[in-house]
């Protein structure tokens, strides 16, 4: 392994990146407004906790009541059964966080030949920070293809590109699609020209850091039973408003604390669309299938990084995520289209739930198949829960409104409180405070993704790109 040395070259590289990614550390516009948000959400919960206890008889009174009726101990059974399995599930997760160790970037002398992908469209400026922080990084430039695909894009993207290739030259390759035939089309072609012996895919509203892309395809060197390598995703716009604040909470929970589990296993999920590592014979063995997907005899115009994940891991290779390959993301900043977003990410989890399903539990791999049976069957409660956790949500609702308010922000200052201790620990102490308000947004604003999710799941469309 080696240590990388700050050079007159490599130190370019960062300050490059330091003025591309400063917004990041500055201080937000509205912090006071910020505060203010965090403290009444936690006073919202403490008191809630405090009416739970002060309440405690009134509600072991319902209790009782709802024993003594058929639908009332169905519904306190499922609770308590679901409970339980998710605590089961959380604890072995923990457990397999415990022991997740990042790898290491290997020597410049064994990193691969590597193809970065960065399809396009509608990105505007985006797409020239991008670039320019892919150009920036610490890797070989022998070693190192950049290509971006215009997927006929309808505003300035193009002339963004060109302005790139123009300051950049033989770095990158840029190529425009004829017409808008969507992200999996953008990607396959670039499939089809990269000469690189691993495939990297970059978001075009998303910036890297220097050791990015050498710490994302280092466990291809090191493990050659590794297919893919997920990046750490995390928010570039956190800044800038507070739907962002709070996912960029939720990013962190997801990717280094969940994928860091699932990387223990060898079997992460879903390398994310803003970052991730393919190794091309695993992409080639698989190509053609993975462009020709259909659901329900619709093509496949969504969940292009989940299907390309279920393939390599179907063809026994392990999926693994690195926690030192960073990439920072733009998020949605509306209510509108952060619920598109959520809404195409559900569809793709059910359709690839139900791909996964077909190979989870055969002989796929050599070793165990334990864990990712598990994560798949996790995966699966989900889903199948969604509408009848909906229907006893609305009963509650109707029946025992303040209850149901009680104990809902006491249970959201319970759970929640996990992201926070784990945030916290990895970066700021205030920030982690976002993932108590964006509990309660996410719980009485976009509970019903999932369930709407599920009907529509043969639906088309990216939903989020105008």
């Amino acid at each position: 392994m080696q240590t990388i040395k700050t050079t007159p070259e490599n130190r370019k590289s960062t300050e490059g990146f330091t003025k591309r990614i400063s917004r990041l550390f500055q201080p937000g516009t509205n912090r006071k407004k910020d505060l203010i948000v965090l403290a009444l959400t936690f006073v919202a919960m403490i008191g809630s906790a405090f009416l739970f206890f002060e309440l405690k008889p009134y509600f072991d009174q319902l209790h009782q009541e709802r024993l003594n009726t058929i639908w009332g101990g169905i519904f306190l059974n499922v609770t308590f059964a679901l409970l339980c399995i998710q605590m089961a599930f959380l604890l072995f997760i923990v457990v397999l966080y415990m022991k997740y160790k990042p790898i290491s970037s290997v020597s410049d002398e064994e990193l691969p030949t590597c193809t970065v992908i960065v399809p396009a469209y509608n990105e505007g400026k985006l797409v020239y920070e991008t670039l320019y922080s892919l150009a920036d990084s610490q890797y070989p430039v022998d070693k190192l293809q950049i290509i971006s695909i215009d997927d006929g894009s309808k505003d300035d993207t193009w002339q963004w590109m060109l302005k790139a290739k123009e300051e950049l030259g033989d770095r990158i390759d840029i190529y425009q699609q004829p017409k808008n035939m969507g992200k999996r089309h953008a990607l396959y072609r670039a499939f089809k020209i990269g000469k690189g012996e691993v495939f990297v895919t970059v978001d075009s509203d998303s910036i890297v850091t220097p050791e990015t892309l050498r710490n994302l395809v280092s466990p291809f060197v090191t493990n050659k039973e590794c297919g893919a390598v997920g990046g750490n995703v995390q928010v570039l716009n956190s800044k800038d408003a507070m739907i962002p604040k709070m996912l960029n909470v939720s990013f962190v929970f997801s990717f280094e604390f969940i994928r860091s589990a699932q990387s223990a296993l060898g079997s992460v999920l879903c390398t994310p669309g803003a970052l991730a590592g393919y190794r091309r014979e695993a992409v080639m063995n698989c190509l053609e299938d993975w462009i020709n997907q259909t659901f329900m005899g619709q093509p496949s115009d969504i969940g292009e990084d989940r299907a390309m994940t279920n393939m390599i891991l179907k063809q026994g290779y392990h999926v693994l995520f690195q926690r030192n390959a960073y990439v920072f993301t733009n998020t949605p900043e509306r209510y509108k289209n952060l619920y598109k977003m959520f809404i195409r990410w559900e569809r793709s989890n059910v359709r690839e739930n139900i791909m996964m399903s077909t190979f989870a539990f055969k002989n796929f791999r050599e070793g165990s198949k334990i864990g990712p049976r598990i994560l798949l069957i996790n995966q699966w409660i989900k889903v199948i829960m969604a509408y009848p956790i909906l229907i006893m949500m609305l009963l509650f609702i109707t029946t025992h409104p303040v209850l149901f308010i009680v104990s809902t922000l006491a249970g959201i200052f319970v759970f929640s409180s996990i992201q926070v201790l784990f945030y916290s620990k990895r970066y700021n102490v205030l920030e982690s405070f976002w993932a108590y308000p964006y509990s309660i947004f996410y719980t009485f604003t976009l509970f019903w993704i999932t369930p709407y999710a599920i009907a529509t799941a043969s639906k088309r469309g990216w939903l989020t790109r105008g």
